[in-house]
């Protein structure tokens, strides 16, 4: 027999098929979803920002802190690299699934299980290599559990995308301050803070997975169980507004990386602040990122679900986290990050809340949410784990950071003016 032609919906109406609920959904929805998110964001973040510098600090002589910057930087991109491969690769087998349990379901916890095992390998890693091999368990039960959980926006949700999104944002940020909080505040050790991380996934992203509503959908199973070929399953890449949100998405997420990822390198030998002194400084500035970006991310995923004009917003917001990157490069100095930090939680708030519910509008298979949202969170995740790479060359190759800022708010930019190729007329106002 002949494999189906993979069609898609006509432009109109993108973005809503395969849905099994769309309802409007309450605050229980909203506490779970977020809580998943809080866990596997927390789990992602504090070990890339916090303990892997920690585990790969090598500050023995005076190039010393290069080679460390160098180390982590390569593990972070291998990291990123298996999750690339983990995350649509998921998403499109639990597109396909069926069975009582849901289609989400089995892979929100599979993942989360994964991630948490390779968080307790991660704590025991002496070196690099060991580090590295760690870390890709970990990002790859990250890029798991995302792809099921993002598939709930597009599987239940309608309008109230944007408050989803917004959940999703502003979980990312308070991952960041909860994580590095809780080490930084209560003293613990790299070994220490890393089992603290696999409990908590182990306990919130299970468990948020089994509460949360999964109805099964034999029709839009059915639908993407059908034979298809390679070039079938990477269809939406050439999907023109699709590939401008997924682009848009991965620069911008490396210039924020490039703005946040190295900082504590940034602290510790741009700014001579001493390693316990560094520690408080790198709390303090995640702490004011947090506020601006969860206040920014509600804010503005509510003013896009009520105008409908995702485009506008999420540009805007790229040029806002450009600037603070840029006043980074001119004026490196302790005051000036602390100004760069509201910028950028702002801009980069703004940006994930809106720029995720506009690519649930343009998904352009209905049947393959949870493969093709796999593509948009490993756009993120890439960019997040990339960045720290491209920032550690460009730091080795100046012996400073003004380049890594400068870059970043050149990126920022880009990914902003990338994302205003989208068609505005072909985003679905809701």
């Amino acid at each position: 027999m002949a494999p189906r032609p993979h069609r898609r919906r006509p432009r109109a109406a993108r973005g809503g098929g395969g849905r099994v609920n769309v309802r409007r959904v309450g605050t229980a929805w909203f506490v779970l979803f977020t809580a998943a998110w809080l866990a596997l964001w927390t789990v992602q973040l504090t070990p890339l920002q916090l303990l892997i510098p920690l585990q790969l600090d090598t500050p023995d002589d005076a190039g010393g802190w290069i080679s460390g910057v160098v180390s982590s930087g390569m593990v972070l991109a291998i990291g990123g690299l298996a999750g690339v491969i983990a995350g649509p690769v998921a998403g499109g087998l639990s597109d396909r699934t069926r069975g009582r349990r849901g289609r989400r379901r089995p892979w929100a916890v599979a993942g989360s299980v994964v991630a948490s095992a390779s968080l307790v390998a991660l704590a025991s890693a002496e070196d690099a290599w060991s580090v590295g091999a760690a870390w890709v368990g970990v990002s790859v039960g990250v890029a798991v559990a995302s792809a099921a959980f993002t598939a709930l926006i597009a599987d239940q949700l309608d309008t109230q995308r944007g408050a989803a999104s917004a959940a999703v944002s502003s979980a990312q940020a308070l991952g960041i301050v909860v994580g590095v909080g809780v080490i930084v505040i209560g003293g613990l050790s790299v070994w220490s803070g890393y089992l603290v991380l696999a409990v908590t996934l182990l306990v919130v992203g299970t468990g948020a997975a089994l509460l949360l509503p999964d109805p099964p959908s034999r029709e839009a199973t059915r639908a993407a169980r059908g034979v298809r070929s390679l070039r079938d399953r990477t269809a939406a890449l050439r999907d023109r507004d699709f590939a401008w949100v997924l682009g848009g998405r991965l620069v911008v997420n490396i210039g924020n990386a490039l703005g946040t990822g190295l900082l504590l390198f940034f602290l510790l030998y741009g700014l001579d602040r001493g390693p316990a002194r560094a520690e408080d400084d790198l709390l303090l500035l995640i702490v004011i990122y947090t506020v601006f970006v969860v206040v920014a991310s509600v804010v503005s995923g509510r003013l896009s679900d009520r105008s409908g004009r995702r485009v506008g917003i999420t540009v805007a917001a790229a040029l806002v986290q450009a600037a603070a990157s840029l006043l980074l490069a001119v004026v490196p100095a302790f005051e000036t990050a602390l100004v760069a930090a509201a910028l950028l939680g702002v801009g980069y708030g703004a940006y994930m809340s809106v720029g995720l519910a506009l690519a649930t509008e343009v998904l352009p298979f209905p049947d393959d949410h949870a493969r093709d949202l796999g593509f948009v969170n490993v756009a993120a995740s890439l960019g997040q784990l990339v960045g720290p790479l491209v920032g550690a060359g460009l730091v080795a190759a100046v012996g400073g950071f003004w380049l890594l800022f400068l870059v970043g708010g050149g990126l920022s930019v880009l990914g902003g003016l990338m994302t205003l190729r989208v068609r505005h007329r072909a985003v679905r106002r809701v």
